[in-house]
């Protein structure tokens, strides 16, 4: 928690109002560390990064009735409903929205939408669902975090898996992010590619039970329960390790919001084969960074990611390429230093100018 004077002189809240973690937060977390270099920021819940100082309900209630604004900057419903609340009751929120969602939106959202005194989409198709005036600002990544290894053969050795390289696609396990079309093009493949092991790193609900042992049935059926390896859930850091001894990314979601492991495995050099899916069409040069395939074809994967596998050296420089293209496109820095304007903007009309 921080102190009242510091909590006296905040001009940007993070809420984060979920206790699960998820794509959500992930790409809030990586973010946010950024902006509060650029502004003096709180972390208002569960996940807190470090660089960013975390703020309770008590530095909240001392905000009450301030003249000067805060920057609320919601990424969930939960978020806008407790912003539009406080504001309500007294605090000077000025409130910022995130939409990733390329989907038309439910009644409550859009009212909430309607509230918001700033939008940022995270592509030009989630804009278009937003019916009011948004700015993009597609996600970064921390490019020294997720950066290739000195020596990729070394750190898919260190896994202890079979073959040579690794392939993987990462995400929950459950059918909105592929993970069957992923094993099936796997249970394609493997066969006649002995020096590649297949790895799906993410959790698997309770309520995704039933899904997942279905396909680890198939996995078993197959004879490629050693080749096809699901991780469960780990820590940021092990997933970190994955992305560098991967030689081919699978991204497979049916659809997505964004889909910020495009541009995790990208930064670490990975060969990309991704479903038109999130911001798959905006972040991937087909042919050059990546190759894109219909969302949900399993054939269509198998056929994308053969080549690539048939060829390393093809895909480890398809994986440069696609590193190169993060670097100079899709930086945490790009990122943060477009949504610090949309908080000076808001900060620059609100009365008695800058917050600060």
């Amino acid at each position: 928690m921080i102190n009242e004077r510091s909590a006296g002189e905040l001009e940007l809240i993070v809420p984060n109002l979920h206790r699960r973690y998820s794509g959500v937060t992930a790409t809030n977390r990586m973010v946010s560390p950024r902006l509060a270099k650029l502004f003096r920021a709180g972390w208002l819940g569960p996940h807190a990064p470090d660089g960013i100082a975390k703020i309770g309900l008590s530095d909240l209630l001392r905000l009450w009735r301030r003249r000067r604004p805060v920057i609320w900057h919601a990424r969930r419903n939960n978020e806008m409903i407790a912003g539009v609340l406080l504001r309500a009751l007294g605090w000077p929120l000025k409130l910022v929205f995130t939409s990733a969602a390329q989907r038309h939106h439910s009644w409550i959202t859009r009212w909430l939408i309607r509230q918001m005194d700033a939008i940022i989409a995270t592509s030009a198709l989630s804009a278009g669902f937003l019916k009011r005036e948004a700015t993009v600002v597609m996600h970064g990544v921390d490019t020294d975090v997720y950066a290739p290894p000195p020596d990729r053969a070394a750190a898919f050795a260190e896994s202890g898996l079979p073959g040579r390289y690794a392939i993987g696609c990462f995400g929950r396990v459950r059918a909105q992010k592929g993970s069957d079309v992923f094993v099936e093009a796997m249970c394609r493949l493997l066969p006649s590619y002995p020096d590649f092991t297949a790895v799906i790193v993410g959790a698997i609900v309770p309520e995704q039970l039933g899904f997942a042992n279905e396909l680890k049935r198939r996995i078993e059926a197959a004879g490629l329960s050693s080749r096809i390896i699901m991780t469960g859930e780990l820590d940021i850091t092990d997933v970190q390790r994955w992305y560098r001894r991967l030689a081919i990314y699978a991204f497979t979601s049916r659809n997505e919001g964004f889909g910020l492991t495009l541009i995790e495995a990208m930064a670490a050099g990975n060969a990309l084969v991704a479903a038109r899916a999130g911001a798959a069409e905006f972040v991937v040069e087909d042919g050059v960074t990546g190759v894109l395939v219909p969302p949900g074809d399993a054939e269509a994967l198998a056929a994308a990611l053969e080549p690539l596998m048939r060829d390393p050296a093809s895909a480890a420089a398809m994986g440069a390429r696609a590193r190169a293209r993060v670097v100079e496109k899709f930086s945490l820095d790009a990122e943060a230093n477009a949504i610090a304007e949309v908080y000076r903007g808001l900060e620059a009309a609100a009365p008695g100018g800058t917050a600060g």
